[in-house]
């Protein structure tokens, strides 16, 4: 990296002093880059003590021009009238680098350099009254010598200069701008004066790091990047004693160079920040906010301050399931969780120092600012039970819903976001439990119980009641808190608890020898199975309602059946009060 702060510190001296080129020796004699000399053919005669300047290139664009007391960086080669060479700056690999304006160099090249832009390049014809005289430089230059230099200029500062910033990008949004003490990152290209580039960011492939206003930086830099704003693009123009001054870098950076910057903000943030949190929409109805220790399923975008996306729960389908205020996410996300609602979306912008820290992880690079778009799917505590809420109950509300009841019901199922699960309405028909069985969710057995016909109400089961962690593939998410509107249409009461088969009335004294129709002391299956269906008929039994009538009396008669052998005998055969404290469904 360009623009750290060398061991030396930027100088803000000017340059040694030069001593005037009248009396300079032959190596001196420095100007600037490597252009080859052309020789002006067809201009015009021009009397041989009159200085001659000929604009071979003009770049397009010239917001700054040399003038008096400037400081100049310049290649150049320098040849007299026959072509043949004197001196260059080429040669010796380095620009020159010298005030104008101020008799550091002889008096035609301070006149003729005045004017010029970077990048322009000219050729200047010197006569001797303007440069060496009668006197020449003893083995170099001869007297009365007119001097041809081909100059390119390469920079131009002044000693009042200071930081020039040009903003060519600014984003609509721009909430927070760069302060002293914000650490940033950001991509650079860095160029001198002239457009060389010596070094970008962009080749790297990794955004430039650091803090701002403390010192990390070159002065100018420092200065440059304060006031800009996430996605801000700026020119940052330093001139050298604000960079790398007398020194240069040692390497790509020339001495008393100006360096251009072209910078894009990509982040920002403050090792004193907290989380941030955007409000983007709260639902009308909302009974409970998440707290710590809830169990919340939701969808995100997770983007960086420049709106890179790392992450998104939507193209995986699926929301990110997680307990909150516990540490199982990072710490700026387990705030920025609490105090939502049910299908709220809100955005949490959360500082490096609570995601990833310096670090980072997978798509996300070190010392990143992170942004997550977030929709509350559902939560839930594990201490949660069922809620219910009456919609309609009519006026006559005296038989309720209990354990063993046989119950027909409508109902829509939904997650809390309302997606639409299932409906018996669809399928035009109602659903139909025994009450307390288990041939529902647990939640269910609950939300169903002392309901009367007619009723209407909504029931909420957290999902540790429902369908837990696994929920239903391809049916209802895992973890997913499932919210039923249910009509009960129906209510058949059911047994007392215990029994699948009752007696209407007394139980005849000959019970035995009544099913026994044949007589022969054995009692099979199907006279057994006759016997029933012939009480049940009558009115004088009733079966358990809800089940297959033919299986409880199977299981009736294997109770009765005691040695297994097909048969009941008047030895074997007992009513349930008869019984020593065996649990059996039978007579």
């Amino acid at each position: 990296m360009r623009i750290r702060r060398s061991n030396s510190g930027p100088s803000a001296a000017l340059p040694r002093a030069m001593m005037p080129i009248s009396r300079w020796p032959v190596l001196a004699l420095q100007a600037a880059f490597l252009v080859s000399f052309v020789a002006c053919n067809d201009a015009p005669p021009v009397p041989s003590d009159q200085l001659q300047i000929d604009k071979r290139s003009v770049p397009d664009s010239c917001p700054r021009a040399v003038k008096e007391g400037d400081f100049v960086r310049y290649h150049y080669h320098g040849t007299f009238p026959d072509g043949s060479k004197f001196d260059s700056s080429y040669d010796r690999g380095t620009s020159y680098n010298v005030f104008v304006g101020k008799g550091k160099i002889i008096a035609g090249m301070d006149k003729a350099l005045i004017g010029m832009c970077v990048n322009e390049r000219r050729l200047i014809k010197i006569p001797p009254n303007l440069a060496y005289g009668s006197e020449g430089v003893s083995g170099v230059i001869p007297p009365n010598a007119v001097l041809h230099f081909d100059v390119l200029l390469l920079d131009i500062w002044n000693p009042e200069d200071s930081v020039q910033v040009e903003t060519y990008f600014k984003p609509q949004n721009c909430s927070r701008t760069v302060q002293v003490s914000d650490f940033i990152r950001y991509h650079y290209n860095g160029t001198l004066m002239d457009g060389t580039l010596f070094d970008s960011s962009h080749n790297r492939m990794r955004t430039y790091d650091t803090y701002v206003g403390i010192g990390w930086l070159i002065p100018g830099m420092d200065n440059g990047l304060l006031g800009m704003c996430v996605g801000e693009k700026r020119m940052i123009r330093i001139p050298p004693f604000l960079a790398y001054g007398e020194d240069g870098d040692g390497k790509d950076i020339p001495s008393q160079a100006s360096l251009v910057f072209d910078v894009v903000l990509l982040d920002l943030h403050n090792p004193k920040d907290g989380i941030a949190v955007e409000s983007q929409y709260v639902p009308d109805n909302c009974e409970r906010k998440t707290q710590v220790g809830d169990y919340i399923r939701y969808h995100y975008n997770g983007s960086l301050l420049d709106g890179t996306l790392f992450d998104s729960s939507y193209s995986r389908n699926h929301t990110y399931n997680t307990y909150i205020g516990k540490g199982y996410v990072i710490s700026g996300m387990d705030d920025g969780l609490l105090g939502v609602c049910i299908g709220e979306r809100r955005r949490v912008i959360i500082p490096p120092h609570l995601g990833y820290g310096e670090e980072g992880r997978g798509k996300i690079p070190g010392s990143a600012v992170l942004v997550f778009d977030i929709h509350v799917i559902d939560f839930h505590n594990p201490e949660d039970s069922v809620s219910i809420t009456a919609q309609f109950k009519p006026s006559n509300c005296t038989v309720l819903s209990k354990k063993g009841d046989y119950l027909k019901y409508h109902y829509n199922a939904t997650l809390m976001d309302g997606t639409l699960l299932d409906s018996t309405h669809q399928y035009g028909k109602t659903y139909n439990i025994v009450l307390g069985s288990g041939q529902v969710v647990m939640g269910m057995d609950v939300g169903l119980q002392d309901m009367c016909v007619g009723e209407k109400r909504t029931v909420i089961i957290p999902p540790h009641l429902g369908y837990g962690e696994e929920g239903v593939d391809g049916e209802v998410p895992g973890s997913a808190v499932l919210v039923f509107d249910i009509e009960l249409l129906e209510l058949v009461p059911g047994l007392p608890e215990g029994y699948m088969f009752i007696w209407n009335g007394e139980v005849s004294p000959n019970l035995f020898e009544d099913i026994d129709k044949d007589k022969n002391g054995e009692v099979q299956l199907e006279e057994f199975s006759e016997y029933i269906y012939t009480q049940v008929e009558a009115g004088k039994g009733k079966l358990a309602p809800g089940f297959d009538a033919s299986k409880i009396i199977e299981n009736m008669f294997r109770n009765q059946d005691r040695n297994e052998d097909g048969k009941i005998t008047e030895e074997e055969f007992k009513l349930k009060d008869q019984e020593d404290k065996e649990k059996h469904d039978e007579l």
